[in-house]
């Protein structure tokens, strides 16, 4: 099963980003690749929607946007 996710959503990835701030990250940019921002330090990530579909664990909420 494919987990629902869309702009501006938060998700938890499986593993924690090496700042060791967080594990949660906010989507800004979706198309082929998606741009995920990192919610403790604020660094930009940009993934192809392979790799961003294999590292997610769940989404943690959704954007009002949807």
């Amino acid at each position: 099963m494919r987990p629902e996710y869309g702009m501006g959503d938060i998700v938890q990835m499986k593993k924690q980003h090496p700042c060791k701030k967080s594990e949660v990250f906010q989507i800004t940019r979706m198309g082929a690749d998606i741009k995920i921002k990192c919610q403790g330090c604020g660094a930009v990530i940009m993934l192809t929607r392979q790799d961003f579909e294999k590292k997610l664990k769940k989404v943690v909420s959704r954007s009002e946007e949807h």
